[in-house]
């Protein structure tokens, strides 16, 4: 992992960390296959399968808002393939090309469809022995973890930049110089909002542009349209926090303290269990993780972690 000893001065920088993978990476051309999953609520979430490869498959979560575009969703399918795995990137509802057909959205929390995906892979006979996920999807699958403790369908798991503490990561959004983020990811939430209200007039009208802030947008939108009274239940309910202690199967969780999006963490704040590993380093900013001398000679180190972890982890092939 990265030490800050190591870590070249100008990379010291949280803010740096975040925003330069996002500026300068690219998404490489991949062979996928486009799989729909019908889910029993009448919904649906979709899957890319990658095909240039027969290796053990690992599942991929994105982020808030995020989908194959997402700096590091492309580049990890690819070097995962390079490295013998067989990527599957399951977009949460309604951030593939698509609405959601129902008015609930993806949250925080939506680890039941993440069972329902994973059940789903079994029974077809094509099951998920790992699973990645960065930032609100990496907090979706250490839930699932979390809940289904012995009967989980998952080998082995990797959490990165997970927000553990959701209303703390909303408040941090909300100081100095994160309110870039927090802005960025409210316009793009007020897209996807003002499209989902067109589907579904059933919706209540909402004046989504005078909500100022991720924690305004979630007591008036993400929390009631999908059962919870406030968003201060829905983060106390859902924050991965409380699931880290029942978690069974090995799990790394990554952290950096100088993550924008959440205030500086300690793991004696935390009750870990013998299988789950987390280390929080000095330097890596939100999904950035990147080391160089040089800003022309950049190396994304999620690229090397991610697929190291799962090669220790001795996952097998299942055709």
């Amino acid at each position: 992992m990265p030490s800050s000893n190591l870590t070249p001065l100008w990379l010291r920088n949280g803010h740096v960390q975040t925003l330069l993978p996002k500026i300068l990476r690219h998404t490489p051309k991949l062979n996928l296959r486009r799989e729909r999953v019908e889910l029993q609520d009448g919904d649906f979430i979709d899957l890319d399968h990658s095909l240039r490869c027969q290796g053990p498959r690992i599942l991929i979560l994105h982020g808030l808002e995020g989908s194959m575009d997402s700096h590091y969703a492309g580049p990890l399918v690819e070097v995962l393939e390079q490295r013998g795995f067989r990527p599957v990137f399951m977009y949460l509802r309604g951030c593939s090309e698509e609405t959601n057909r129902l008015a609930r959205s993806y949250h925080s929390g939506s680890s039941d469809d993440l069972h329902e995906v994973l059940n789903h892979l079994y029974v077809k006979g094509t099951p998920i022995q790992g699973a990645v996920g960065f930032s609100l999807g990496g907090n979706i699958l250490l839930k699932y973890l979390g809940e289904q403790g012995n009967k989980s369908l998952l080998t082995a798991a990797m959490a990165i930049s997970v927000p553990l503490h959701l209303e703390m990561a909303a408040k941090r959004l909300t100081k100095g110089a994160s309110r870039i983020y927090q802005r960025y990811l409210l316009n793009k939430l007020r897209r996807t909002w003002i499209q989902k209200k067109r589907q579904h007039q059933e919706l209540p009208d909402i004046h989504v542009n005078s909500l100022r802030t991720l924690e305004q947008y979630d007591d008036h939108i993400t929390a009631p349209i999908n059962g919870f009274s406030n968003a201060k239940t829905y983060y106390s309910t859902c924050s991965a926090a409380n699931f880290l202690k029942d978690i069974t199967v090995p799990t790394y969780i990554l952290l950096a303290k100088d993550d924008p999006f959440m205030y500086p963490l300690q793991q004696e704040d935390y009750e870990i269990p013998p299988h789950v590993r987390l280390e929080m380093c000095a330097h890596g900013g939100h999904v950035g993780f990147i080391a160089g001398t040089w800003p022309w000679r950049i190396r994304y180190l999620l690229d090397e972690y991610i697929p190291d972890y799962f090669e220790k982890m001795h996952l097998k092939h299942i055709q």
